[in-house]
C-alpha cells in the first residue's frame, strides 16, 4: 500500500524537488509526496509543489506563532490522512508535544555527518562554515528519524563528502547536497515507506 508523505519546508525546496523526481522517477514507489506545508507565505518550494499537482499550504510561523502553525498541521495531516512526514530545509523547530505524537514517522536530511555540527543553531550555511573552520577533512550528510532532541534522533543513512582545498562554505554545501544529501533522502523515505528499516 502507498504511504502518504507530507513534507515541511520553508525556502526553496531543492530537497522536495528532489523528491518529487524520485517519484516521478520510480526510485520513491512506496510513498507519495500528499501535501506541502511551508513554514513561509514566500517559499519558492509551494511553487514547485503547485507546478506537480500537490496541494500546497503556507502556514507563516511569523503570524500563526509555533502553537498556531502545529494546530493547523495538525489538521491538514489528518486531513490528508499522512502517514509519514519530511523535514525538508524546514527552519522551523517543533514542540516536543509535537513530535511526540509521529515517533519513527518524520525524517530529516542534515547536511553533516550527526553527531558532527548537529543540534540548535547548525543549519544551511552555518554547518559548512563550521566543518571548514575545524579543518575536516570529510563531511557529508545524514538522514535520520526527527525526535525530541535537534538532530539527535536515530540515523537511518549517513554518506561522506570529501572536503577539497579551495572550498567555500556555499561551494561545499552544492557539493554535499549534490552527492549526499539528493542521494539520501530519496532512499531513506523509499526505506521508511516500504517498511525496510
Amino acid at each position: 500500500m502507498i504511504k502518504n508523505v507530507a513534507v515541511f519546508v520553508s525556502g526553496g525546496g531543492t530537497n522536495l524537488q528532489v523528491l518529487l523526481d524520485a517519484q516521478r522517477d520510480g526510485i520513491l514507489r512506496s510513498g507519495e509526496i500528499a501535501l506541502v506545508i511551508s513554514s513561509k507565505a514566500d517559499a519558492y518550494a509551494l511553487e514547485r509543489a503547485k507546478a506537480a499537482g500537490v496541494p500546497a499550504f503556507a502556514l507563516p510561523c511569523n503570524d500563526l506563532g509555533l502553537e498556531g502553525f502545529e494546530a493547523r498541521a495538525l489538521e491538514l495531516l489528518e486531513e490528508y490522512q499522512t502517514d509519514f512526514m519530511v523535514t525538508a530545509g524546514f527552519l522551523t523547530v517543533f514542540s516536543e508535544d509535537f513530535i511526540g505524537r509521529f515517533p519513527n514517522r518524520m525524517i530529516n536530511v542534515h547536511p553533516a555527518l550527526l553527531p558532527a555540527f548537529g543540534g540548535k543553531g547548525f543549519y544551511g550555511l552555518r554547518v559548512h562554515r563550521a566543518a571548514l573552520e575545524r579543518g575536516v577533512k570529510i563531511t557529508g550528510a545524514t538522514v535520520h528519524f526527527v525526535n525530541e532532541i535537534c538532530d539527535g534522533g536515530p540515523i537511518l543513512l549517513q554518506k561522506a563528502v570529501e572536503v577539497l582545498p579551495g572550498d567555500t562554505p556555499e561551494i561545499l554545501q552544492r557539493r554535499v547536497m549534490e552527492e549526499a544529501e539528493w542521494v539520501l533522502l530519496p532512499q531513506a523515505l523509499e526505506m521508511v515507506c516500504a517498511g525496510n528499516l
